[in-house]
C-alpha cells in the first residue's frame, strides 16, 4: 500500500481516533515486536515513532560538524539472531545461522550474536546461547561469538562461567557475553523465586561470573550441607571476557557505565534521539566511575535486509513484518486498539483500523527504525547512528524472511559495511 493510501485511511478516521493513534504510536513506538534484542530481557522491541511527521527518516547530522568525513566511517557491523522458529520440523533448521556465521567470518563482520529464548516457537531455536556458540566456534576462525544475551538470573553463575569457558577455548578466545535480567514471567519457571529481584541479581552475579573466570573460588554448600571451595574448569583463554548489558531504558545504560560494561540496545521503545540521550548518560556514567568513556561500546540492534532495488526490498519485507506485528497485537490482546473501535463497538471497523495501524506502523518503521532498503538508502540511518555515538550495528536478520532471501541480501549488506570501512580508511590516510 502506498503512503498516500495509508494517509487517506488515517484521514478517514474520526479526530478522536486519529489523536489516539498518534498518541499510542508516540508513547509505545510506531509498531511493536516480540522481545528484547536477543533474549526477552525486559524491554519489548517497540518500533519507535520518529518526531517528524513530514519525513519519518532519522535526521542526518549537520554537514558542517562533519565536513570532509563520513559520519558512519568507524561503525562496525555484526549479525544478530533472535526469531528462529523452534517449531519447524525441517532437518536444516540451523542452516541459516551457520551460513551467516561463515559469511560473517569470511567478510569482516565484527561478531555473531545468539540469544537465549525459552518455551515459545518464536525464537525457540535458541534456548542456550553457549551451546549455539560452541557449534559456531568450530565453524569460524575470526569473528567474535557473543551471547545476546544470557538471562543471568535464570542460571547459577558457576554454570554460566563453565559453559562460556568451554566456548572460549573452542574459539581460541573469541567469546563476549551480553547479560540480561529477563522480563517474561514464564521464563522464570526455571527460577521462580528470582523474578522479583532479577535486575539486582543480574548485576550482582556478573561480578561472580567474572571472579570465577579469573580463576578464583567460591565457598558453597555441597550435597551434604558441607562448605567447600569450587572453581571452574577449563581455564578460559581470555583473562576476562568482554561484558555487555542488554538495555533500553536510561537507568540501565547508567548502571552499565558504572561497571564499565558495553551496551546492546535497539530502536524499540526509543527513537534515535532518545537512544542518543541514553548513550550520553552512559558515557557520563563511564567517566564518573573511572572508565574511559570512549572505551565503552554501544551496539544498536536493527531489523536488517538490503537489496539493490528499494521498492523490491519494501515489498519483500512487508508481509513478514505484517505477520510480526500481528503476532504482537495478538499477544497483547490489541491493547492499542480498543479506543479505535467504531461507535457501535462493531468488529468490522476495528479490523479495518487494525490493518490501518499495521500499515502505518510498517511505513514508519521501514523509514525510521530499521536497516531496510539499499546500501545507498541506508546510509542516512548509518549517519544518524554515528551522530549519536553508536559504535556498532547489530543486524537482526531472522524476522520472517525466507532463508535464501536472507542469504542473498548479505551481499548488499556487505557492500554497505565495506563502504563504511572504506570511508574510515580514507580518513586515516
Amino acid at each position: 500500500m502506498t503512503n498516500d493510501k495509508i494517509r487517506d485511511r488515517i484521514a478517514a478516521l474520526s479526530p478522536g481516533k486519529k489523536a489516539l493513534l498518534e498518541r499510542r504510536l508516540g508513547e509505545r513506538g510506531a509498531a511493536p515486536g516480540s522481545g528484547a534484542p536477543g533474549d526477552g530481557s525486559g524491554d519489548e522491541p517497540m518500533m519507535a515513532a520518529q518526531h517528524s511527521q513530514n519525513d519519518p527518516r532519522p535526521s542526518a547530522p549537520d554537514a558542517g560538524a562533519n565536513a570532509g568525513t563520513d559520519p558512519g566511517a568507524d561503525l562496525d557491523f555484526s549479525l544478530l539472531f533472535f526469531s528462529g522458529d523452534g517449531a519447524t520440523t525441517n532437518s536444516d533448521k540451523y542452516r541459516l545461522l551457520m551460513e551467516c556465521a561463515k559469511y560473517a567470518d569470511d567478510n569482516g563482520f565484527a561478531a555473531v550474536w545468539t540469544p537465549e529464548r525459552h518455551f515459545k516457537p518464536f525464537g525457540g531455536l535458541y534456548p542456550n546461547p553457549s551451546v549455539i556458540a560452541a557449534a559456531l566456534a568450530v565453524l569460524t576462525t575470526r569473528v567474535q561469538l557473543r551471547a545476546g544475551s544470557v538471562v543471568l538470573p535464570l542460571h547459577h553463575p558457576l554454570r554460566v562461567a563453565e559453559e562460556w569457558a568451554v566456548v572460549d577455548n573452542l574459539s581460541g578466545g573469541r567469546v563476549a557475553i551480553a547479560f540480561a535480567s529477563g522480563w517474561l514471567a514464564d521464563d522464570f519457571v526455571l527460577a521462580p523465586e528470582r523474578y522479583g529481584a532479577r535486575k539486582e541479581l543480574m548485576f550482582q552475579e556478573i561480578q561472580t561470573v567474572l571472579k570465577l573466570w579469573r580463576g578464583e573460588s567460591l565457598r558453597l554448600s555441597n550435597g551434604k550441607g558441607e562448605e567447600t571451595q569450587v572453581r571452574i574448569y577449563p581455564n578460559p583463554v581470555q583473562p576476562e571476557p568482554p561484558v555487555w548489558i542488554t538495555a533500553t531504558h536510561k537507568d540501565t545504560f547508567v548502571e552499565a557505565g558504572k561497571i564499565g560494561a558495553n551496551v546492546l540496545t535497539g530502536l524499540m521503545e526509543q527513537s534515535v534521539e532518545q537512544c542518543g540521550e541514553c548513550i550520553r548518560a552512559y558515557r557520563r556514567s563511564l567517566s564518573e566511575n573511572g572508565s574511559n568513556p570512549e572505551d565503552g561500546r554501544v551496539a544498536v540492534m536493527l531489523h536488517t535486509f538490503l537489496g539493490e532495488d528499494l521498492d523490491r526490498v519494501k515489498e519483500t519485507v512487508r508481509a513478514p513484518f505484517g505477520d510480526y506485528l500481528r503476532s504482537f497485537l495478538r499477544m497483547t490482546k490489541t491493547s492499542l486498539l480498543p479506543g479505535l473501535q467504531g461507535a457501535n463497538g462493531g468488529t468490522e471497523m476495528a479490523a479495518q483500523d487494525r490493518e490501518t495501524l499495521l500499515d502505518f506502523a510498517f511505513e514508519r518503521y521501514f523509514n525510521a527504525s530499521a536497516l531496510l532498503g539499499t546500501p545507498e538508502s541506508c546510509r542516512r540511518m548509518i549517519s544518524a547512528l554515528k551522530a549519536i555515538d553508536v559504535d556498532e550495528v547489530a543486524c537482526l536478520l531472522d524476522f520472517g524472511l525466507e532463508m535464501e532471501t536472507i542469504l542473498d541480501g548479505l551481499t548488499s549488506l556487505n557492500r554497505l559495511k565495506d563502504f563504511t570501512a572504506g570511508a574510515r580508511r580514507m580518513q586515516q590516510l
